[in-house]
């Protein structure tokens, strides 16, 4: 059995289908997921999802491209949603520094609170890093972000940012990307992740895994992942199918 770490069942590209989608995924052995919800309109999808159907979790928070848009008020929200029993994570947040809509001291604000808030209501944290490693590591360590711990989702830094990361009490996980041929870091960095700290993920409708590649993402295609990574442990894809499901329901308490 596998646990999709982070996915988004509440994306407008599921919007037709969404049930035959779960029902795929569950097929291919996919035991639970978590659906991550990023602004007002996914978290409320996201929360009447894990209402319909027990395998799912919510993660609620508020993603760096629309930092721009966050206020007390959706702290509050957030922190409000969190008590929630199928609330599992507060996030994504973090930083993105490849589009341009929210400035970089914006998205570290947000970025900042959100952590704060994960500490307050005792929750792991859920990271979306994309172009801003160094920046990344240095909000974790300030706001000592190792106190609660969390994802580095689809992770896609070198080995020294994993370490740092580890030292902060944070899973690795990996998405469709590491089973791309041109991917050479995060093969590398895949192979030498602690068993322990290893979490697999879609990203799902995003990053479909090889041979999907540019295509639109499924929960189900989780199991590519897996499979690739196994190969890279040099390991059975039964082993790190329990390895990573067990990494989800401590990190997760589900």
């Amino acid at each position: 059995m596998l646990i999709d770490t982070h996915v988004h069942l509440n994306a407008d590209q599921f919007a037709e289908d969404s049930a035959e989608v779960i029902e795929r995924a569950r097929a291919a052995g996919v035991e639970k997921m978590v659906v991550v919800g990023f602004d007002t309109k996914t978290i409320k999808l996201a929360m009447e999802l894990v209402e319909e159907y027990e395998f799912l979790y919510a993660a609620v928070g508020w993603h760096p491209v629309d930092a721009v848009d966050f206020d007390e008020e959706k702290l509050a929200w957030l922190e409000e949603l969190a008590a929630h029993p199928k609330v599992v994570a507060i996030g994504e947040t973090g930083l993105d520094y490849h589009w341009e809509k929210s400035p970089h001291e914006v998205q570290k604000e947000a970025f900042r609170k959100q952590i704060a808030l994960a500490k307050k209501v005792n929750l792991p944290v859920i990271i979306h890093d994309r172009e801003a490693h160094e920046d990344i590591v240095q909000v974790l360590e300030e706001e000592n972000a190792a106190e609660i711990g969390g994802i580095m989702h689809c992770f896609q830094g070198d080995e020294k940012i994993a370490q740092k990361c580890l030292d902060m009490n944070f899973y690795i996980s990996f998405g469709g990307p590491v089973t791309f041929k041109n991917a050479k870091l995060p093969k590398e960095v895949a192979k030498i992740i602690p068993a322990d700290r290893l979490l697999v993920e879609t990203d799902a409708p995003y990053l479909a895994p090889h041979p999907y590649r540019g295509k639109r993402n499924e929960p189900a295609y989780v199991k590519l992942v897996a499979e690739q990574l196994a190969e890279l442990r040099g390991i059975t894809y039964e082993e790190l199918a329990d390895t990573t499901t067990a990494n989800a329901v401590r990190l997760f308490q589900l």
